[in-house]
């Protein structure tokens, strides 16, 4: 089998730096101007910036990891920090929310006075400095879930920041401070709706689900139609990151001939139909090879019945 595995974990380090920059400046920004106009939405906005911020260097430090080279004690390296980094990222966002969620309804009960120009000046600023790091993430979001993480935040961001323009504009209109706190429930919900995807998705490989875009059935039935394969079991398919897929399975093939070829081919194709990189084959001669009524140690039945996740 081939094993030329080309990883880039440093191909976003500038995005990471700019994006990382970016945020930090806007949240001294924003924080400052929040306590100045007494804004919670301002606030609020800032706090949800610092956990970008902290999301952002998670992140970054996961791909890092991600790039070292295995050793004796961690044969796969260290890949399984960018998973980490991005179920880290969905509890970090999670608990920003409920503290915002908890002072916005306080407020709602007792409103303080904001500055509606205040609030709308660094608003505008944040949809301008959220949009140009989203814009940093677009690209790498869809192949790798800690890209996507990030991406995610900082586009909610936009909308965000957007909303808290228009709770500013509206102050400034109608006087109803009850606005600011309002948009922060909002907000909040806005970040959660965002949140629950990661969550899942990222928990979902933290417990070595099948990925998302990987149709089991589909991969079992591509192994079975192998030349001379006539039964396939024990299949796993789990992620080693959030850009790489690892597959092993025991496949039944009376025929000897031709071994090297197959696998070749399964490997090749394997990586190219459902982008799973890391494959691993056992071949099995004889169907009924197990005399023991369970052969894979998992109390599974002799009927080789597959398991969808990964070992």
């Amino acid at each position: 089998m081939p094993h030329n595995h080309s990883h880039s974990p440093t191909r976003h380090d500038k995005a990471f730096a700019i994006g990382v920059a970016l945020n930090v400046g806007f949240v001294l920004l924003e924080a400052l101007a929040g306590i100045l106009a007494g804004s919670l939405a301002l606030m609020a906005e800032a706090g949800h910036n610092l956990t970008d911020v902290l999301g952002l260097l998670l992140a970054w430090g996961a791909t890092r990891l991600a790039g070292l080279p295995a050793t004796d004690r961690r044969t796969y390296g260290m890949r399984r920090a960018t998973i980490l980094a991005a179920l880290l990222n969905s509890l970090i966002l999670l608990v920003a929310i409920g503290a915002i969620a908890w002072e916005a309804v306080r407020r709602l009960r007792q409103p303080e006075p904001v500055s509606g120009q205040v609030v709308i000046a660094v608003a505008l600023v944040g949809v301008l400095v959220n949009t140009a790091t989203a814009l940093l993430f677009m690209r790498g979001r869809k192949n790798d879930l800690n890209i996507a993480g990030a991406f995610i935040h900082m586009a909610a961001d936009v909308a965000v920041s957007g909303g808290v323009a228009l709770a500013g504009l509206g102050i400034l209109l109608t006087g109803w401070q009850w606005l600011d706190p309002a948009v922060s429930l909002v907000i909040v919900i806005v970040i959660a709706a965002g949140t629950w995807g990661l969550l899942r998705d990222s928990l979902d490989l933290a417990l070595d689900a099948v990925p998302v875009g990987i149709d089991f059935k589909q991969v079992e039935a591509y192994l079975a139609s192998l030349p001379s394969v006539v039964e396939v079991h024990d299949l796993h398919i789990w992620a080693m990151s959030t850009t790489e897929v690892a597959l092993t399975a025991h496949l039944v093939k009376p025929d000897p001939a031709d071994d090297d070829a197959v696998i070749a081919q399964a490997t090749r194709e394997l990586h190219d139909r459902f982008g799973i990189e890391h494959v691993t084959i056992q071949w099995e001669r004889d169907s009924e090879a197990y005399p023991c009524g369970d052969p894979c140690g998992d109390g599974r039945t002799p009927q080789r019945e597959t398991n969808t996740g990964g070992t």
